[in-house]
């Protein structure tokens, strides 16, 4: 199977990030880098601000101060063409399956004979083969959110924002979506997740930021991290006790 792309060498960086809504402080990153290959995967109990980080390294939100950077250049728009992110709910083109990577495909100037070729590879990747002229929002919802994914990847980015793809999948769609989340790491995109599932951190991550109140309590090695945190409010946090 052909390369998704090369983005395994992106450096993404957010410095002095700062977001606030009203009197509170939702984001405050005074440092991290994420390098390396990846995934990079964000945990952190709800209201830690790990979806509002994604959206902000993403270009979604624009934060009240600081600055993302990619590559050492402030993001810009060309940048975040060449990244993509799939949400937590899967956002579907009222179409069939393969209209909706056809959408894609067509964008990049792909003629008819390359988009099928295509879409025949990318539904064969996510295991939704045969499935090319269903409606799209009649799939299970972890068949849809393979399809966000897929799409995702059809527009070959460098970089790919998952904010909670497998929150409400159950045991086998989430082993599904994993495994399509690995392939694409494997073949060179960059993955940064986010998710509240410490086990699937230990089965996906290199590395893992956890946040804690808007802040990067700890980033580094998964292994490290998760087994050898020396930040007590982490250790809580991932022994299960309930953060606020």
């Amino acid at each position: 199977m052909r390369d998704f792309c090369g983005g395994q060498g992106v450096l993404i960086e957010a410095t002095g990030l700062r977001l606030v809504r009203g009197d509170k402080l939702l984001l405050d990153i005074a440092h991290l880098r994420l390098g390396g290959p990846g995934p990079t995967v964000i945990l952190g109990p709800n209201g830690a601000g790990k979806s509002l980080l994604l959206r902000c390294l993403h270009g979604l939100i624009r934060a009240d101060a600081g600055q993302v950077c990619q590559d050492g250049l402030p993001l810009n728009k060309a940048q975040r063409m060449r990244q993509a992110m799939v949400f937590q709910r899967p956002v579907l083109l009222r179409r069939s399956v393969a209209a909706n990577l056809d959408f894609v495909l067509r964008r990049q100037g792909l003629s008819r004979p390359a988009r099928r070729e295509r879409t025949a590879e990318l539904l064969a990747t996510g295991g939704l083969s045969g499935r090319e002229r269903q409606w799209a929002r009649s799939l299970s919802g972890g068949e849809a959110q393979r399809l966000a994914i897929l799409r995702a990847l059809a527009t070959e980015p460098d970089v790919l924002f998952l904010d909670e793809p497998t929150s409400a999948l159950d045991p086998g769609a989430t082993q599904a979506i994993e495994a399509l989340v690995m392939r694409a790491s494997a073949h060179g995109v960059r993955i940064v997740m986010v998710t509240h599932d410490i086990g699937q951190a230990r089965r996906l991550a290199r590395d893992v930021v956890v946040m804690i109140g808007g802040q990067v309590a700890e980033h580094g090695d998964a292994a490290r991290v998760l087994d050898q945190s020396t930040h007590g409010t982490v250790r809580r946090f991932l022994a299960g006790d309930l953060i606020f």
